[in-house]
């Protein structure tokens, strides 16, 4: 036998990413999240909580100009290995630091986050990498409505924020929270997935923020729906002769 931990690796779209200790491998929300990200060629593109860099390298391949960020120094190391392995580094800029905090001042054309939101009773809160990669605060919104309410300061005319929701958060609180932000809000994607595995050790908790009863009232839900929502920022995005 021998001590080498190995090497995870995960392979996408044509891309190989190095999982790296303490950073949370992409999951189904992650897939959900990238298959259905409007990146268009010349965007301006934030994404926070990147993460081993994703969506960040795949909406590079595809032609944007990315600021990623991140509040783990793992996954900030993390996504800049993958992003000069998957040869975008000259295109992704990884930062570290939390939220809007690292891009003071910046517009983008795309804002997007695939983040926390596991309801989390006060009893379950940890302090661990792993806990912090699925703590959503009490509610499930913490991130969310940072996130939200703060997007509008660094979106362009037209611009876009794109998120990822569970289901039993609330899709309708999610659209009313994105229109009253300012936002025309949609939903760009619509999916089943397995409910997730930490969600059967607070499942009264989530129950009891499932104010649109998507989840049964009894028993062990086997799945949960997944979202993908938009909000189009007012204005008119202007013509960019790069793109």
């Amino acid at each position: 036998m021998t001590p080498d931990p190995g090497v995870l690796l995960f392979v996408h779209g044509g891309c190989t990413f190095k999982v790296a200790d303490g950073v949370q491998p992409p999951k189904a929300g992650s897939m959900l999240f990238c298959r259905h990200l409007p990146v268009l060629t010349g965007d301006r593109m934030l994404e926070i909580g990147t993460g081993i860099g994703l969506a960040a390298v795949l909406a590079a391949r595809a032609g944007a100009r990315v600021v990623a960020t991140d509040v783990l120094d793992a996954a900030v190391r993390c996504a800049r290995a993958n992003a000069a392995v998957n040869g975008v580094a000259d295109r992704v800029d990884v930062l570290q630091g939390d939220g809007f905090e690292p891009v003071r001042g910046r517009v983008f054309d795309l804002i997007c986050t695939s983040p926390p939101q596991m309801p989390t009773p006060a009893d379950r809160e940890r302090a661990d990498a792993a806990a912090a990669a699925d703590n959503g605060g009490r509610n499930g919104w913490a991130l969310l409505d940072r996130v939200i309410a703060g997007a509008g300061a660094h979106l362009a005319p037209g611009g876009r924020l794109v998120f990822t929701l569970f289901g039993f958060l609330g899709v309708k609180a999610a659209l009313a929270k994105v229109h009253d932000a300012g936002f025309e809000p949609t939903i760009l994607g619509q999916e089943t997935q397995a409910f997730p595995r930490i969600g059967y050790e607070r499942i009264e908790h989530i129950r009891a923020l499932d104010a649109e009863a998507t989840l049964p009232p009894h028993g062990w839900p086997a799945t949960v729906e997944r979202y993908v929502i938009q909000g189009t920022w007012p204005g008119i995005r202007p013509e960019d002769p790069s793109r």
